[in-house]
């Protein structure tokens, strides 16, 4: 018998009882609702963290009581704005939206939250969003972003760079989840850029409009190697790097209070000498 994790797909007493059971996970994949070239859909983001997130949430739950909330479409993708077809969070929501998922699912009682995210623009303020929510409300929260695992297998199976944006890897994924939603007869204007592309220097940050980064198209990267079988080979190698995180105890620690009263009068250990 297969066991239910879509949260989406569960009764409010499944759910109940999941989140009553010792070590209960949350997982919450987020992306964006943004352009992905000529060639793919808008969802694209959200879609692929959320296949990577159930995949990996039904291989460890024999061992964890685990829910895969649907995927947070609103992420901060105010660089494709010029591309059309792009709706985005700042900063000040998107911590806001977060802190609010974070606080409900503590009120329900899961233990832990993993968010698998699939947008790059997010990475950013979801490592400081993480870290701060983590320990207002005393919990578990880690981030990730499935694309940035097992690099060594994903680059022995892509015959381009990826990931990037709308490339080989993200559209692979989307015929093997969504293949009908594909535009395979746009692949070759995809990659139709300008010669040159905008890049700060090495060790300098600062915002880049995807205008800039891939001025023709939106598309940085090449779709055209592009088939249904790497998108299969490139979930399955996330779905595992996400399971053995999911297992990893390191990861799950419980988070120092550092901001409890008196806390700098101790050492590392909690302890004062």
């Amino acid at each position: 018998m297969t066991i239910e994790v879509e949260w989406a797909r569960m009764t409010a007493p499944e759910l109940r009882d999941i989140a009553a059971r010792p070590n209960a996970l949350a997982v919450l994949p987020v992306g964006s609702l943004e352009q992905h070239g000529p060639h793919l859909p808008v969802i694209t983001d959200t879609a692929s963290a959320s296949a990577a997130a159930v995949r990996a949430a039904r291989l460890v739950t024999d061992e964890i009581p685990v829910a895969v909330l649907p995927g947070l479409w609103l992420g901060m993708s105010e660089h494709h704005l010029p591309f059309g077809g792009t709706i985005s969070l700042d900063y000040e929501a998107y911590h806001s939206v977060l802190r609010s998922i974070v606080r409900s699912l503590k009120a329900l009682g899961f233990k832990r939250l993993l968010i698998v995210n699939g947008h790059g623009g997010n990475i950013d303020p979801l490592a400081v969003a993480a870290r701060e929510l983590a320990v207002t409300f005393a919990m578990p929260i880690v981030a990730t972003t499935p694309w940035m695992l097992a690099r060594d297998e994903i680059a022995a199976i892509a015959e381009s760079e990826t990931p990037k944006h709308a490339c080989e890897g993200e559209t692979s994924v989307m015929l093997a989840i969504a293949g009908d939603i594909v535009r395979t007869d746009k692949f070759d204007e995809a990659v139709q850029q300008a010669p040159r592309r905008a890049e700060a220097p090495q060790g300098f940050s600062r915002f880049y409009s995807f205008s800039e980064r891939a001025p023709v198209t939106g598309t940085w990267g090449d779709p055209r190697p592009a088939t249904r079988e790497k998108g299969e080979q490139f979930l399955a190698i996330q779905a595992t790097a996400l399971a053995k995180s999911m297992r990893d105890e390191c990861l799950w620690s419980a988070p120092d209070p550092v901001w409890q009263w008196d806390r700098g009068q101790g050492t590392t250990s909690g302890k004062a000498e």
